[in-house]
C-alpha cells in the first residue's frame, strides 16, 4: 500500500501538516526524539524518507537537514552495506531525554509554591536574565519572573517574594500565556479534533508519520507552555483538551518497531 492508497492517511496528514513553518531539521528530531532515542536504535535512509516525504519535504532538504544535524552533533550517520542508517549521538540522546518527561506528561505536574522575582530597570536585570536560564523560572516581563518553590537565600539586587497563595489578574495570566502561545495549541485541537481516527489498516510508515507530525506539533506548543495549575490559565487557553486529544491519538498510533519500517531508496 502506498500513501495515495489511503485517504485517511492523507486527510490527516494534510490537517496536521504545517509547511508555513517547516523546519525539516526540527521534525527530524521529533521523529528521533519519539521513535529512536535508545542508544543502539538506528533509522535507515529510505525509512527516513517514507516516513516524511508524505509532508512534502522533498529528499534533497532531508539531506541537507541530516548535514546541519550532524554539523550540529546531534546525529551520525554510518553506511550499511549500500544504505545509510542515522541515530542519535550521546549529545542527542541527552537532549532529547531532557525534555521527553515534558513532552509526554498525561497529568499535569505544576508546583504548589512560587516566587516572584522582580528587578529595577536599572538594577538587578543582568541577574534576572540569568535566573531565567535555569529551569522552573517563567519570564512574565523584562523585570520579572514567576519561579517554582521557595526564592533562593542570594537574590543580588533582586526583589525576591514567596508567594504560595497568589491570586493573578488577567494582565498577569495573558504574560504566562501570550497570544502566539493559545493561538498555536487552539490551532492544534482545531486540527487533531478535525482528524479522523486512525485507520487499522495503516502501515508502519504512515504510523510514523502521523506519529512525527502529532509529536511535533504538540512538542512546539507544550516545550514553551509552562506546567502552571489551572487558576494560572487565561481566559480561552485550550491545553488540557488538547493534551487529551493529542495523546487519545498516539494511544491508537502505537511505536512501529523500527525494523517494520519498509524501506525505500537511500538517503
Amino acid at each position: 500500500m502506498t500513501h495515495t492508497d489511503n485517504p485517511c492517511f492523507e486527510t490527516s496528514v494534510n490537517l496536521l501538516n504545517d509547511p508555513q513553518n517547516q523546519r525539516v531539521w526540527s521534525i527530524i528530531i521529533s521523529l528521533f526524539g519519539d521513535m529512536a532515542q535508545q542508544p543502539k536504535d538506528q533509522i535507515s535512509g529510505g525509512a527516513l524518507t517514507r516516513v516524511i516525504t508524505p509532508l512534502g519535504i522533498k529528499p534533497e532538504a532531508i539531506r541537507v537537514a541530516l548535514h546541519r544535524l550532524r554539523k550540529d552533533g546531534w546525529i551520525e550517520s554510518v553506511r550499511s552495506g549500500r544504505a545509510s542508517v542515522h541515530y542519535l549521538t550521546e549529545f542527542g540522546r541527552t537532549q532529547c531525554a531532557a525534555v521527553t518527561p515534558r513532552i509526554y506528561a498525561r497529568e499535569p505536574g505544576a508546583p504548589q509554591s512560587w516566587h516572584l522575582l522582580i528587578a529595577a530597570e536599572t538594577c538587578g536585570q543582568a541577574a534576572l536574565d540569568e535566573a531565567l536560564l535555569l529551569p522552573g523560572y517563567i519570564a512574565v516581563n523584562r523585570t520579572t519572573a514567576l519561579g517554582f518553590g521557595p526564592k533562593p537565600g542570594k537574590t543580588q539586587d533582586l526583589l525576591a517574594l514567596d508567594a504560595d497563595n497568589l491570586t493573578l489578574p488577567n494582565w498577569f495570566k495573558t504574560q504566562l500565556f501570550p497570544a502566539d502561545l493559545s493561538n498555536s495549541c487552539a490551532a492544534l485541537l482545531k486540527a487533531v479534533n478535525a482528524i479522523p481516527d486512525p485507520a487499522p489498516d495503516l502501515n508502519s510508515a504512515q504510523v510514523a508519520t502521523l506519529r512525527t507530525l502529532i509529536v511535533h506539533r504538540w512538542r512546539r506548543v507544550v516545550l514553551r507552555h509552562p506546567d502552571l495549575p489551572a487558576s494560572f490559565h487565561p481566559a480561552g487557553w485550550v491545553g488540557e483538551a488538547c493534551q487529551r486529544r493529542v495523546f487519545s491519538l498516539l494511544d491508537q498510533l502505537p511505536r512501529p518497531v523500527l525494523a517494520d519500517l519498509c524501506e525505500t531508496p537511500e538517503i
